[in-house]
């Protein structure tokens, strides 16, 4: 049985936190530049909520499907 060091667990908490942060930034760079558009002005609220809940489930699926190939990749 092999024992993980503290150092290789932090590592790979690193990259997890990159996995988080990388996405996220570009969310916040997509959000800035959609919110300078006069177009979003057009938008009813049903729209933004329908969009955003699109792609809560685009994520959920990319995440899941990541999971799912990582997990195979390791067995």
């Amino acid at each position: 049985m092999m024992v993980d060091s503290e150092a290789d667990r932090r590592a790979r908490g690193r990259r997890r936190l990159v996995a988080f942060w990388v996405p996220l930034m570009f969310g916040f760079m997509s959000l800035a530049n959609a919110v300078g558009r006069p177009q979003l002005a057009a938008l009813r609220g049903v729209d933004i909520v329908q969009l955003i809940a699109t792609g809560m489930c685009f994520g959920v699926a990319l995440t899941t499907l990541i999971v799912y190939l990582r997990e195979q990749r390791s067995s």
